[in-house]
Formats: C-alpha cells, sequence, structure tokens
C-alpha cells in the first residue's frame, strides 16, 4: 500500500511537472494567402523557434474573403497581420487594434505602368488610367494624388481609377496605364507574363514619401492589461523575429518552408524564391521594434487624403513598445 501511494504520488508530481511545462498556445491570423511574405512564421514553427520559448503556434493563412480585423474581432486570433492603413481604420470604427510589433520596416507597394504610355513621372499620370486596390490599400494612394494636387474622378487633368483586382489583367490587357503591385509579388508576375524591366516604369511608395506602414503584429487592447498576455506576446515576437533572422540568412530553405506550408499547391518554387528576396529588403533591420517616426509618417499620409481619409484623427495608443521591451528583457 505504502509502494502503491508512492507510485500514484509520484505519477502525480510527473503530471504536474509536465503540466507546468506544456506550451501555451497562440493563434496568428495571416493577411493574406500561405506565400514568403509570412515566411518568418513559418520559418519560426518548422525550426523550433517556437518550442524554445514554450509556445505552440497555429498559423492560420488568409484570403481575399478574410478580414484579419473582423477574425480577432470575433475571437477567431490572438494576434493578426496587417498592414496599417486597415488596422487603424478599424480602430475608428470600433475594434481596437493595437502594434505591438513591426517586422516590416519598409513598404513594399509601388505602381507599375507601361513605358508605351509616356509616364515619366508623377506629372505624367494625368489624363492617364491607375489600378488601385482598395479593400484598405487604396489610401496611401488617394494621400499621393492629394498631395500631388491630381484629382481621382477622372475629369479634366485628374486621373481614372479603375479598382483593381489582386491580380495585373488590367496592365497585361492594356485597360490601365498603371497598377498597383507589390515589389515582392504582383511586379514579377508582370514580367513573368512576357513584359520586360525596360518596358516598365514604376514608382516605390517609399521612394515618393508616401509609404505606410505594412505586416505589422497587432493584438486587441484590452488584452494587454493582461501580463501574462504581454509575455506570450513577447516571447511570441521574439521567437518570430528569429525566424525572419533565419529567412534572411537562408533564403532559399526560407522559401521551401512556405510550400511545404501551402496546401493549395498554388505557389511555385521560382516565384517564392524570388519573393523570399524581395521579403527580406523590407525586413532587413528591423528587430520589431515600431519606429515612431515610421508611424507618425503613416499617420500623416491617412490624414492627408483628401476629402475620404481614412482615419479622421490622429489616434491614441495605437501601438505600444511594452512587448518589444518585454521580449528583450527575456
Amino acid at each position: 500500500m505504502h509502494k502503491l501511494s508512492l507510485s500514484l504520488a509520484a505519477a502525480a508530481l510527473g503530471l504536474s511537472a509536465a503540466s507546468a511545462q506544456a506550451a501555451e498556445e497562440v493563434t496568428l491570423q495571416l493577411k493574406w494567402v500561405t506565400q514568403a511574405q509570412f515566411a518568418g512564421y513559418y520559418v519560426a514553427k518548422d525550426k523550433g523557434f517556437y518550442d524554445e520559448v514554450d509556445l505552440d503556434v497555429t498559423i492560420n493563412p488568409g484570403g481575399p474573403d478574410i478580414a484579419p480585423p473582423q477574425v480577432i474581432a470575433g475571437g477567431g486570433a490572438d494576434v493578426i497581420i496587417d498592414w496599417m492603413p486597415a488596422a487603424l481604420a478599424s480602430r475608428e470604427k470600433g475594434v481596437a487594434l493595437v502594434n505591438i510589433a513591426q517586422p516590416f520596416k519598409r513598404s513594399g507597394m509601388m505602381l507599375t505602368c507601361r513605358a508605351e504610355t509616356g509616364i515619366t513621372g508623377p506629372d505624367s499620370f494625368r489624363g492617364k488610367t491607375l489600378g488601385v486596390w482598395f479593400f484598405g490599400n487604396e489610401y496611401p494612394f488617394l494621400s499621393w494624388m492629394s498631395q500631388l494636387g491630381i484629382p481621382t474622378a477622372g475629369e479634366g487633368d485628374g486621373v481614372t481609377v479603375l479598382k483593381q483586382g489582386f491580380n495585373v489583367d488590367p496592365l497585361l490587357q492594356k485597360q490601365a496605364d498603371c497598377i498597383s503591385t507589390m515589389t515582392y509579388n504582383e511586379y514579377w508576375q508582370v514580367i513573368d507574363a512576357g513584359l520586360a524591366a525596360d518596358d516598365l516604369v514604376v514608382f516605390k511608395y517609399e521612394d515618393e514619401g508616401v509609404a505606410t506602414l505594412e505586416d505589422g503584429l497587432y493584438v486587441l487592447e484590452d488584452r494587454l492589461s493582461d501580463p501574462a498576455f504581454v509575455e506570450r506576446m513577447a516571447r511570441f515576437v521574439k521567437a518570430s523575429m528569429k525566424g525572419w533572422d533565419w529567412a534572411r540568412e537562408n533564403p532559399q530553405e526560407a522559401a521551401e518552408i512556405v510550400l511545404e506550408n501551402d496546401t493549395t499547391g498554388a505557389q511555385t518554387e521560382k516565384h517564392q524564391v524570388r519573393m523570399m528576396g524581395e521579403i527580406n529588403k523590407l525586413t532587413e533591420g528591423s528587430d520589431g521594434t515600431l519606429d515612431p517616426a515610421d508611424y507618425d509618417r503613416t499617420v500623416n499620409t491617412l490624414l492627408s487624403g483628401g476629402s475620404d481619409p481614412v482615419i479622421t484623427a490622429a489616434p491614441e495608443g495605437a501601438w505600444t513598445h511594452a512587448v518589444v521591451e518585454k521580449m528583450k528583457a527575456l
């Protein structure tokens, strides 16, 4: 009986220790489908970086019908990836998102134009048709046009805005003189379709001074009042940034990890390796800390968007360094 009691006690202690060491769950909602744009997170999971900080991370891909702010508001994620214009718009509408980390230091957004249209600079846009993504992605463009003094209603010396789908067809079919592209994705779709770099003129939002922050990590504000949640997010960001560092050092292998996680089979190795190289340029130099100057630039760009700005006032409490400061102390 005594031996049985000791055995049961030992088993109980073992179970208790196992419970104490059980990895905490974190659900991440991506902004878009599985691709190298999110390689750092897939690498962190594949290489065991999340395991090292006692986290069990589920990565949910996005898509055209998935809005990350709605997912997190409905309890479907602990943390989401979103572009700051959409996140700030959601915050103003009642979904209190807070930026806790900013892995992407630079923007990949640009306008890609056919050189044959005669477009050589922003002043050449007048009278042209420009393809623009909407669903929150239009605001940097509208702000840029507002700063240039170019109307976007299609009359006079303004531009005609074509609501562009998530493809490059309007440029290929000459329905638009320019279209929205990302340095790491749609631009290369244009090249793969048969146009050469010399056939194109590109305008990077970074170079034009109207770039807004992309691919930040956001959580709901009320959860930050829980020190345990802040600590969990600090571990998540630490492991994720380790994943991004690894991806920059091993772009080929990182792209292969992304492909292994693409359950749709839609991605190709050529495209993902190329995308990985471009994405690494956007994350280089970031340790996850949001630069307040980059935040201010984004807000100022959004507020100067003309008669229909994405936000009506500079938000309060839309970002915090609490998580990254805790991360650096780990």
